[in-house]
């Protein structure tokens, strides 16, 4: 747990947390679900901090693996990219996006729902119908941190668009875009043919969706981005910084009028292998990572452990 970044760390532990307490107290007899997760908002039990309780709560084992194991495979790398500020704000905010996003879906299938039955009650009435039902209505509950999960998987596949994954159970590698647009597609058509099956894909899509337009806008406007932007402009100065320190040799001077050749050919060779990575990391900066040759990720690398 040492090399995983603060935010990802404490998400994955209070998640753990919730998880024991929710079988802890279940033996007891008090259902956290119930109280803590998402309800309808006609409900009787409905309450507007539920948006963000109910991410930290979920229905079992297989539930939680698969949720946790995604929030540490791609949130450790989105948070070394963004900052631990920005990567709280985002999954927070997704997680509450997926939350309304079910929301609004839970609302139409109760439209849908009541005017199957009454042809005649229309939105005005609806919501007098819903508060008759409203002891009813409490059994649409809705927990979980796929929403904000789905979220940080499509932020990388945004930001790292070519890199290759394993998806099981393709035996080959994909690259992360289409990796992200093939499990969209799965939630999309899961929300359209499975309706009942008790999976919130509603919320799922909903995190996705948010995150799109969440990331689209801050790129699109830096200035609101700045320290989140910066991470990634850091990465790449301090790995440059490093170099310059370690190329750097105190036991190496000049010799005015009687230079020795080897620290000549020192001094050259060191000018040229920092103009090399001086244009690597410009070309990172303007193209991205994945522009990089083999040859010139090699040499990154290669200057990065040099001592």
């Amino acid at each position: 747990m040492r090399n995983i970044p603060v935010v990802t760390k404490n998400l994955l532990i209070i998640n753990i947390i919730a998880y024991v307490a929710t079988l802890l107290m279940e033996a007891s007899g008090v259902d956290l679900n119930s109280l803590l997760g998402l309800h309808f908002f006609m409900a009787s039990e409905f309450h507007l901090w539920q948006l963000v309780t109910y991410m930290f709560l979920h229905a079992g084992f297989t539930h939680i693996l698969f949720n946790m194991f995604a929030l540490w495979m791609f949130g450790v790398v989105i948070e070394n990219v963004w900052g631990p500020k920005k990567f709280l704000f985002y999954y927070i905010s997704c997680g509450i996006g997926a939350g309304i996003m079910q929301e609004i879906a839970q609302f139409f299938s109760f439209y849908f729902m009541v005017n199957g039955q009454d042809p005649s009650i229309g939105m005005l009435q609806l919501f007098e119908v819903g508060h008759q039902l409203s002891g009813q209505l409490n059994m649409w509950t809705t927990i979980g941190a796929s929403g904000a999960v789905y979220s940080i998987l499509l932020a990388f596949g945004i930001i790292f668009p070519n890199e290759r994954i394993f998806i099981f159970p393709l035996p080959i590698p994909i690259k992360a875009k289409w990796f992200v647009m093939i499990y969209v597609a799965i939630e999309l058509f899961s929300a359209i043919g499975t309706p009942g099956d008790n999976v919130a894909h509603m919320a799922h899509l909903g995190g996705m969706l948010f995150g799109f337009f969440m990331i689209r806008y801050w790129n699109n406007h830096p200035g609101s981005d700045s320290y989140g932007r910066s991470k990634g402009r850091e990465f790449f100065n301090n790995l440059k910084r490093n170099f310059d320190r370690r190329s750097g040799n105190p036991n190496m001077h000049a010799h005015h009028g009687g230079a020795k050749e080897s620290d000549w050919q020192y001094n050259e060779q060191k000018k040229k292998n920092q103009e090399e990575i001086d244009r690597i990391l410009d070309k990172i900066r303007r193209s991205g990572y994945d522009s990089l040759t083999k040859e010139e990720k090699k040499t990154l690398f290669d200057s990065s452990q040099e001592r």
